[in-house]
């Protein structure tokens, strides 16, 4: 794009060569900056990207760009960007290391989480920026690799305090937008006046008037049209005649000019030009070696860089993206097959064999067993790299070159698992089809209806995946007993989650728990296998029948080492059991065990599900500034990933409703009912109506607590919150005197109570008795549940029970009595932040004669959520690097937020840091 007369940027576009210079200033003053520029073709991205490069004076410069031809290969383009850096890995925490290595193919290992790949691009972009500011340019993104995109976006997101600035050119096309959620630019095409400026500059001739406006009308200010058309239009060998009543496409017409100009060229110059179109990253070297496979010649050369459409130097540069498409897709089948036979025999087969099978793959003319093995071989090393989408890729294209219809059958099924795996369900639904053509023996053939049954439950939700799923499992049991139980506990999940709002199938919980109890158990059955039986029991026998059993497992689970595999797959099961047990030191073990394990693995997809089920607890053992420091890092998972893996955000509603804030927890309830229900996700209704009752109770609105608790247990078996809820009615019956109503609850919570038997168990049940007993007989149920309580981890129930009882003495006329037990309460509920329960002590204290202020929770500096959870991780002693694996945050911007926690909390060091959070560790936080 031509520069304009009088100020040294682009024609027609200061506006943004100004914002692309402020960006380069922020980044060298150590704010990181990220853009995209988003436009069509031609819109003049390319032209930006050039002048930022030009005036990128003391920055060190890293470039990648998406190629159409490698969408597939996982992690291509963020290799491209890294290449500069890769001798710096020594400098990461490990588990970044090993990830990187895996992913580039430095070194074997297990699959890295794609988060754990993003975190260790970042930190190695960090690392390098210290030495000197970066910018990293990333174009045509929008043929990146989904691998490579998913972890530039994560980077662009956690960049902070770095000296780095990244900006992407993404051209605007029919298919899904990628970046769509960092800051960005759109490019629109320019001026009448600033468009016939440029065309003139581009004209090597007089340009009659009529043709000029209409040239300016017809490219809508697209600034690629306004300086190709004009040597199209104006070349002596074609003037080709151009109908205004018919819009060819404005890319089209370009790429039409573009092979204009190669039409005179000699055969073997053209050769080249497809030869480089099919060659992605502009390996010079490559290309030279398959040019000298078939024989093209230098004279080839110097003719093919004459038309200024390709450059030679020090890589293959095409003067625009549009050139290199036009001239592949306008080459013969033929032509394809001959290029690509040329750079397979021209790649390293042990530096690169991945690209070498996918060359080999397009110059195939029919099936060929050794180049599907070879596409089968990529696709393992792909699953090694976590690249599911190119193992995908990888066993399809083996499939269809397959000549064997058994084997065709298997790599189709194969492929068909990798697409589902990666969430392409349509393509593995096409590729299952392929595999059902085939002969498949029965495990084969159950794993297509496994995959069928996953395809649903993912796509269409648990109404219609889970009878699939649950006959899929059946199918599984004496083919793969360990595959049969994952099945199982898919169904389980479903069903759970489902709950009460399952339906069409008429398959539910309790027809999932008579599978399971079919299911034949090894004579050496595990811990995950105890806990799938006794869940089973559960649901088919009774809370009394399967109570001990299950006690035991889930107290196994709490104990004994567990694999990384129990942890991940089966503690937050055993969780939810404990929960429902009145079990609270295996609710905290095994929430944590659950949380660390996902943390370990750096499987961000599923952190939010372990965060929420560790938020609950932390409400009830009275840990709120902890739990506020996980539900801001459940929106930091949100923001790391563009909402991709968020989830109903009961912990941060809940956390609302057990500090009595109603004013915010009762419209975000409503919409949470209303999102849960259109979902068929029955638990909501359960956690929904456990927590407004635990508010509502708070707030002396018994009413409206009765009815929430109402809908909490409205179906007393299923796993967790109800039998909590049915405490909560109780409570709220016995307030509005329907004794009715707090009777029947209360004979419901007394025999799972008893069948559990653990003191929070018969510590609830003996303060919801008090409640419903005489006044000569209730005072001993009161010491009992508070007796009971003080030898568990739940504060907040510990402290209601001692207002309970000071409430019940009041009443008795048992002043000074009563004043200890509610000023208890009281300080408690207060220092917690339990605002709505501290209030009601504070009003029976006044009732008793006693005047109470309400307290103010002592600042912390007034820190971010954010900020508070750092300072916390520091004073326990984690360094800046290891907090940075636990945020997604680099070391850097993890130093950033400390020195701004110090300033705000007058300390300079992490010794005072530690000696100043303990009064403060509990203090309300801002939202960040």
């Amino acid at each position: 794009m031509a520069v304009s007369s009088g100020w040294p940027g682009l024609r027609g576009r200061r506006s943004e060569c100004e914002a692309l210079a402020s960006i380069l200033r922020d980044a060298r003053s150590g704010q990181s900056q990220v853009m995209v520029l988003r436009g069509e073709a031609g819109i003049g991205k390319t032209a930006l990207l050039q002048y930022l490069l030009a005036n990128a004076d003391g920055y060190q410069v890293s470039r990648a760009a998406g190629v159409e031809s490698e969408i597939e290969l996982a992690y291509a383009s963020l290799h491209q960007l890294c290449i500069p850096f890769l001798d710096r890995l020594d400098q990461l925490p490990p588990p970044q290391r090993t990830a990187l290595e895996t992913t580039f193919g430095l070194a074997s290992g297990t699959p890295p989480d794609r988060f754990v790949v993003g975190l260790g691009v970042l930190n190695l972009l960090s690392h390098a920026a210290e030495e000197q500011p970066m910018l990293c340019i990333i174009d045509d993104a929008q043929w990146l690799d989904q691998a490579s995109a998913q972890a530039l976006e994560f980077v662009a997101r956690r960049l902070h305090a770095e000296p780095v600035a990244m900006v992407f050119a993404v051209r605007t096309t029919d298919e899904q937008p990628k970046l769509t959620a960092l800051p960005e630019l759109e490019l629109d095409g320019l001026s009448d006046h600033d468009a016939a400026e440029l065309l003139e500059s581009a004209a090597t001739g007089r340009l009659d008037a009529q043709v000029r406006d209409r040239l300016v009308a017809e490219s809508h200010g697209n600034p690629l049209a306004l300086l190709e058309l004009p040597r199209d239009l104006l070349s002596a060998d074609t003037a080709p005649e151009y109908d205004s009543t018919v819009d060819h496409g404005l890319v089209s017409r370009l790429e039409e000019g573009f092979l204009r100009q190669l039409g005179s060229l000699p055969d073997q110059a053209r050769q080249l030009m497809i030869l480089a179109a099919a060659e992605p990253v502009g390996d010079i070297d490559l290309v030279r070696r398959a040019s000298q496979h078939i024989g093209i010649g230098t004279e080839a050369i110097a003719a093919a860089e004459s038309t200024g459409l390709l450059e030679l130097r020090h890589r293959v540069e095409f003067r625009h993206p549009l050139v290199r498409s036009a001239v592949y897709r306008a080459a013969t089948p033929a032509e394809l097959r001959t290029v690509h036979q040329a750079l397979a025999d021209a790649s390293d087969p042990v530096g690169d064999p991945d690209r070498q099978a996918w060359h080999r793959s397009h110059a195939a003319s029919g099936p060929d067993e050794s180049v599907a093995t070879a596409l089968e071989q990529s696709a393992d090393r792909a699953l090694g790299r976590g690249g599911v989408t190119a193992a995908a890729a990888f066993l399809q294209a083996a499939a269809a070159l397959t000549p064997d219809p058994t084997r065709r059958s298997q790599r189709s099924l194969a492929a068909a698992q990798a697409k589902v795996t990666g969430g392409a369900f349509g393509d593995a639904l096409s590729l299952l089809a392929m595999a059902q053509a085939g002969p498949l023996d029965e495990a084969e053939s159950a794993r297509v209806s496994l995959l069928q049954a996953q395809i649903a439950h993912y796509s269409e939700g648990g109404n219609k995946g889970l009878p699939l799923l649950l006959a899929a499992a059946g199918r599984l049991e004496q083919l793969d007993p360990r595959l049969a139980r994952e099945t199982y506990l898919d169904a389980f999940a479903a069903a759970m989650f489902a709950g009460r709002l399952a339906s069409g199938s008429g398959i539910g919980m309790r027809q999932v728990a008579e599978a399971l109890r079919g299911m034949q158990l090894p004579d050496a059955a595990d811990k995950p296998d105890l806990m799938l039986r006794d869940v089973a029991v559960l649901y088919t026998d009774g809370y009394a029948a399967a109570a001990p059993s299950l006690l035991g497992t889930v107290r196994a689970f709490g104990s004994d080492e567990l694999t990384i595999e129990e942890s991940v797959r089966f503690a937050w099961l055993a969780a939810c059991a404990a929960t429902d047990l009145f079990d609270d030191l295996n609710w905290d073990v095994l929430t944590q065990r659950h949380l660390t394990a996902i943390r370990q693995i750096g499987a961000l997809s599923v952190l939010p599900v372990a965060l929420n089920s560790r938020i609950i607890y932390d409400l009830y053992s009275g840990d709120i500034a902890e739990a506020e420091s996980l539900v801001a890092e459940c929106d930091w998972v949100a923001e790391v990933t563009g909402g991709q893996n968020a989830m109903t955000p009961y912990g941060d509603v809940c956390l609302s409703a057990i500090r009595g804030d109603a004013v915010r927890a009762e419209a975000r309830f409503r919409k949470l009912l209303d999102d849960v229900t259109a979902r068929g996700e029955g638990v909501g209704l359960n956690m929904i109506g456990w927590f407004q009752a635990v508010m509502f109770n708070g707030l002396g609105r018994h009413e409206e607590a009765l009815a929430a608790a109402r809908l909490a247990a409205a179906s007393p078996l299923e796993l967790g919150p109800p039998k909590w809820a049915l405490a909560e009615l109780v409570e709220a019956g016995v307030r509005i005197g329907n004794g009715v109503d707090a009777k029947l609850a209360f004979e419901q919570l007394s025999s799972y109570t008893q069948a559990s038997g653990t003191d929070a168990a018969l510590g609830v049940e003996a303060g919801r008795r008090a409640l419903l007993d005489p006044d000569r007989t209730a005072e001993d149920s009161y010491r009992e549940e508070a007796e009971r309580l003080a030898r568990t981890t739940l504060e907040v129930e510990r402290a209601r029970a001692q207002l309970r009882y000071g409430e019940w003495l009041r009443r008795q006329d048992r002043r000074k009595e009563a004043r200890t037990k509610l000023r208890l309460a009281f300080e408690t509920f207060s220092a917690m932040g339990v605002d709505g329960f501290a209030d009601r002590a504070r009003q029976e204290l006044g009732a008793t004669g006693e005047t109470v202020r309400r307290r103010t929770v002592e600042s912390t500096g007034d820190l971010t959520a954010q900020e508070s959870h750092i300072a916390r991780l520091a004073a326990e002693g984690l360094t800046n690097a290891e907090i940075g694996s636990a945020l997604f945050l680099s070391g850097r911007t993890v130093e950033w937020h400390l020195r701004k926690i110090y300033t705000k909390l007058g300390v300079q060091t992490r010794r005072e840091l530690r000696q100043t959070l303990p009064d403060s560790a509990r203090a309300t936080t801002r939202s960040s």
